[in-house]
């Protein structure tokens, strides 16, 4: 039981390195403009990496689990191994995770983080709009994903941006990830095809008609569909109130009104991929 558990989930969290895009083809560059590659110094020492996507000149979307010591955000890349004039490299002032993030249930996985200072819009920097409140994306709709993850389970992570087509299932289809609940979450890619986000692919949009529905999450550690993401919709009002700077929290102030520890992966395993590693005793953190 406790083997089948250790198969059946896999987190694209900083601590390990976030996970990539499988079975999908590489973006045409900058057609995305939104997207958005975070590099975070953990808490453990790794140098980990997720996705984001960039929804105001100021703030970013990403999954809670993508939280570290220090994050630096690159906005207009493609290839991440080649610098280009169209790369703005930004630090993060704030993250504000969601107060009722749960570390072990992977519930209320996402995060809002605030620049140092405003992105240029450009060709290659752009924002993506957010669902209504009310929005609710249905089973059978195929959607987007993409991501700088992994595109095999034993493959390194992809220098190029890559996207993939998910197709929206049903919640039964998502029945083995427990707790899994609908109306926060959204089960993600058909079983009988090999398309799935991935190491790597932690914290990006899955994106539906130009609208960012959901935030990669997590998912089996063979790689194999379906995976799960955070539904947006129920946080939008939450987004808005934090970008107004309601009640704005400094990033120690949230971690203590929801987890102070790094993720805990029992059954749950993290979709972040190590780059970098400070110490090599911990070099098997998933």
């Amino acid at each position: 039981m406790q083997a089948l558990l250790l198969l059946m989930v896999v987190l694209l969290a900083p601590e390990a390195r976030a996970e990539e895009i499988i079975g999908g083809m590489e973006s045409r560059p900058h057609s995305r403009p939104y997207m958005a590659h975070l590099e975070i110094l953990t808490d453990r020492g790794f140098v980990a990496s997720c996705g984001g996507f960039l929804i105001s000149q100021q703030f970013v979307v990403t999954a809670a689990h993508c939280k570290g010591r220090k994050i630096t955000v690159t906005l207009g890349a493609h290839n991440m191994t080649q610098r280009e004039p169209t790369w703005q490299r930004l630090e993060v002032a704030k993250q504000i995770v969601h107060r009722n993030y749960n570390s072990s249930t992977i519930l209320n996985d996402i995060m809002l983080l605030k620049l140092q200072r405003r992105a240029k819009l450009t060709h290659a920097v752009g924002t993506v709009p957010l669902p209504t409140r009310s929005a609710f994306i249905r089973p059978g709709r195929v959607c987007q994903a993409a991501g700088w993850g992994r595109t095999g389970v034993m493959k390194p992570g992809s220098d190029v941006l890559r996207e993939v087509k998910l197709k929206i299932m049903k919640r039964k289809a998502c029945k083995h990830f427990q707790p899994y609940d609908h109306n926060l979450q959204i089960c993600v890619g058909n079983p009988r095809k090999k398309r799935s986000a991935f190491k790597g692919d932690s914290g990006g949009p899955l994106l539906c008609a130009g609208v960012a529905h959901g935030i990669v999450s997590y998912g089996r550690t063979d790689a194999k569909p379906p995976a799960v993401f955070t539904r947006i919709s129920p946080y939008v009002p939450w987004i808005k109130r934090n970008q107004k700077g309601t009640d704005l929290p400094s990033f120690s102030a949230v971690l203590s009104s929801s987890s102070s520890s790094s993720p805990q992966v029992s059954s749950h395993k993290l979709h972040a991929s190590v780059t970098a590693i400070h110490l090599p005793t911990e070099a098997n953190f998933p």
